[in-house]
């Protein structure tokens, strides 16, 4: 049976964030997530899921800089101190929500030729954040997001996120498979997830083009729905 999740963060935008449990249940929504917790405290963000009988499933380690078009926290090199503080913050927000799934996102690499250094980084940081999170039973996950929406993203296919996973081996480290996403960049949605389901610890999803709703483009979500 799928079970879906709203994301608050890209849905019900005309309400303020605080507003926007109550907007996911009204919705007839059980679950959401949120992309960055962190301008709200989290006891307020876990009265209003006890309020509305939510279940918050995952949020995302803070990113710094990476939506208004910098390179993030997770893999720059420079930034280790801060990124470690990120997880101290969204650990302490993880013991109170009370996740299943944390988020970790590699970030961009603006200059080539420091590519594999970025990646030696971010490699070298998902199981730090697996071994922050598998003692609260949560999972970690890292995405894929396509070249076009943001240039230079370190990780932006499927076979990416296997050969990093493979080669962390850590038993609380999965995917997050992003359909819209990994449709841009032109790959088998339907195959990679009936190959390695037992790999994804969670899915997100809009239609493309435009990342709107199932329907609004070309996505078969019957055939997708159905693999998952």
């Amino acid at each position: 049976m799928l079970k879906f999740t709203a994301n608050i963060s890209m849905l019900f935008t005309e309400f303020d964030l605080i507003n926007r449990f109550k907007a996911a249940k009204d919705c007839g929504f059980d679950a959401v997530e949120i992309q960055f917790p962190y301008t709200l405290p989290a006891e307020q963000i876990k009265q209003a899921l006890d309020e509305n009988q939510l279940k918050l499933v995952l949020f995302n380690v803070n990113a710094d800089d990476l939506l208004q078009g910098g390179e993030g926290l997770a893999a720059v090199p420079e930034k280790q101190q801060q990124f470690q503080q990120a997880l101290q913050q969204c650990q302490s927000y993880a013991e109170i929500l009370e996740p299943e799934v944390i988020n970790i996102l590699p970030g961009r690499c603006q200059n080539p030729r420091r590519y594999s250094e970025y990646l030696e980084t971010f490699i070298k940081n998902l199981p730090i954040a697996a071994d922050t999170f598998s003692p609260l039973g949560i999972k970690t996950v890292f995405e894929a997001i396509n070249t076009d929406d943001m240039p230079g993203f370190l990780v932006n296919s499927g076979p990416q996120m296997l050969e990093i996973i493979e080669k962390i081996n850590h038993p609380m480290l999965y995917l997050q498979y992003d359909i819209y996403h990994m449709h841009k960049m032109n790959e088998n949605i339907v195959e990679f997830i009936r190959q390695y389901s037992h790999k994804i610890g969670h899915i997100q999803f809009a239609d493309n083009p435009g990342r709107g709703q199932p329907g609004t483009g070309d996505i078969d979500f019957k055939t997708v729905f159905k693999s998952i």
